[in-house]
């Protein structure tokens, strides 16, 4: 699941998403017609509320789990298929993406942002947005998503839903539909490509699915092995990234160099077909399994804490609240998709 900056955020840099002139070349091709190229620009760190979080550097954290087996209450249902949930601190609100079944000749589904207003208010945050895995910027002002109706990574103004493009293409090739995203302290993104929501459309990656960064504007490949690449996080130091290999039911973990590439890969876990992902500020990992309907806990060295059980087809989990110990999770069956929620003793910082 999406994550923003904790301890980095705290001592470092944020980086935000400022407008460039329409048709400026991004990510190694043009930009779409109409759309507001946005690149990074620094900032002061520690801006807003958003970007500090309920995460406390150096704090000494209890286990998560009040039991080693949990079940989650749904909040609400009946939604197509909901994913991408992130917590907007300031407003005390989640966003989540509801995804309906394709449409037209080239059977791309249609997707809504939807806003969750605690305790039981549903409304439309964005219409037609394209979207799957979602993330909020350090300084809360924006949003951005894996959009499949473009097979690009957008960026969405929180104030008016004014919608750019952060990555359109790798070296001149359309992605397949990007799917879930982490923003690092710096700005730096990684993203996820497998081909689920490319639909009729051409494959111009010649069968590839990846793991890509998107840093300063520029576009490069993480890892072009890992098959149909699903939840990707990262530690809340920042220096590991994990990534979920749904076609091998695997979690790797990558070393992370200070610059933003990756070092060694290992296989950090096992869990069947591994969906979105999110961290709490201990570093424990909690993966959405689609194929049990459960959230599989892990320490940080791999131990499994346990696991949270939310129905069937669990997709994906944010913490929020307004302690941050609430963990939001998405999961259900086609047309009666719900949110669901547990409460637990450690928070995650809105991502």
């Amino acid at each position: 699941m999406p994550r923003r900056p904790t301890r980095a955020a705290l001592a470092g840099t944020l980086t935000l998403l400022t407008a460039l002139t329409v048709g400026a070349t991004i990510a190694g091709g043009p930009a779409d017609a109409g759309d507001t190229v946005r690149t990074g620009t620094p900032t002061a760190a520690g801006a807003s509320a958003e970007s500090a979080g309920p995460c406390v550097p150096d704090a000494t954290y209890p286990a998560p789990l009040p039991a080693a087996t949990m079940t989650a209450s749904r909040i609400s249902g009946g939604f197509s298929f909901l994913e991408g949930p992130v917590w907007l601190a300031g407003p005390g609100q989640l966003l989540l993406s509801d995804m309906r079944g394709g449409t037209g000749p080239q059977n791309v589904q249609p997707s809504t942002i939807r806003r969750f207003t605690p305790p039981a208010t549903f409304d439309v945050f964005l219409a037609d947005a394209g979207s799957n895995g979602l993330a909020v910027t350090g300084d809360g002002s924006r949003i951005l998503a894996a959009t499949h109706d473009q097979r690009s990574v957008s960026s969405y103004l929180l104030s008016d839903g004014s919608r750019g493009t952060l990555a359109s293409d790798f070296q001149g090739r359309r992605f397949n539909s990007p799917n879930d995203l982490t923003i690092r302290s710096d700005g730096t993104v990684y993203f996820t490509d497998p081909n689920f929501q490319r639909g009729n459309r051409p494959d111009e990656l010649a069968g590839m699915t990846g793991v890509f960064r998107v840093r300063d504007g520029e576009v490069s490949l993480v890892d072009d092995t890992v098959r149909q690449p699903n939840g990707v996080v990262l530690s809340p130091d920042e220096t590991t990234l994990y990534v979920g290999g749904n076609a091998d039911n695997l979690v790797f973990s990558y070393d992370l160099l200070p610059d933003g590439s990756v070092g060694e890969r290992t296989v950090f876990a096992s869990l069947p077909g591994p969906d979105g992902a999110t961290v709490d500020c201990a570093g424990n990992i909690y993966w959405a399994s689609y194929t049990d309907g459960r959230i599989h806990v892990f320490a940080p060295t791999g131990e499994k804490l346990g696991t949270i059980s939310a129905g069937r087809n669990t997709t994906n989990a944010a913490f929020g609240g307004s302690d941050g110990r609430t963990l939001f999770i998405t999961s259900g069956t086609r047309g009666n998709f719900g949110l669901y929620q547990v409460n637990l003793d450690v928070p995650g910082s809105p991502y």
